[in-house]
């Protein structure tokens, strides 16, 4: 990470405007944007993460971490396409049906695509059968589910028995978390994962796909 201490420290820090510069100045000298992405900005989010699991930052210099982040990403979208650049995995997420919070889903999203999943995301309030349309079109690699109410949780199992219904269940990985969520409900319910926050969500699907 030495070559990119000061684009991963402005990151971590939340300054945008030299964090963007420096992946200029990165991109200007020759630097792959593959390396930039792992080596600068997926290295400062990880050190974000770990931060925050330990309780050494907080929400709102994750977000600002993550907003960094992606700004810089932005000038590396062009490598993207051109092939340098290939996803850890494809994640779906979505808050369940009749629940409409997504601040936790949405910093897990962030989280996730920092740590360089290519995420879509579904928003709030979402029907089992949605999950499994988008999925059987995208194919995913994951299939990630936020409940932050403890009513709302049997979509949970719902959404794990229609992927079941479709004949994708075993194509795809199922992670949930949310304040209510519990392993022990995850383990009830068969999903292959649970995570309590966005730093090991990001953890945690790296370890269902196995990738570092």
């Amino acid at each position: 990470m030495d070559e990119f201490k000061v684009l991963a420290e402005s990151v971590i820090k939340g300054d945008i405007k030299t964090a963007v510069a420096e992946t200029q100045s990165a991109l200007d000298v020759g630097g792959t944007a593959r390396d930039i992405l792992d080596k600068g900005l997926i290295a400062a989010m990880d050190e974000v993460g770990d931060r925050f699991a330990k309780g050494l930052i907080f929400v709102p210099q994750m977000l600002r971490s993550a907003k960094t982040m992606k700004e810089c990403t932005k000038l590396l979208e062009p490598f993207f396409k051109e092939g340098d650049i290939t996803s850890k995995g494809k994640v779906l997420i979505g808050t369940v049906k009749g629940d409409l919070h997504d601040i936790g889903k949405n910093l897990v999203s962030m989280m996730m695509e920092g740590a360089g999943f290519t995420i879509t995301d579904l928003g709030v309030d979402v029907a089992p059968e949605k999950f499994v349309q988008k999925a059987q079109e995208i194919e995913p690699d994951i299939v990630a589910m936020s409940a932050l109410l403890s009513t709302t949780m049997p979509s949970m199992p719902q959404t794990v028995e229609a992927l079941k219904k479709a004949g994708i269940r075993d194509k795809v990985k199922v992670m949930i978390g949310g304040a209510p969520v519990t392993n022990k409900y995850a383990q009830e319910i068969k999903a292959d994962s649970y995570a309590s926050d966005a730093g090991s969500a990001v953890s945690r699907a790296k370890d269902l796909l196995g990738v570092s």
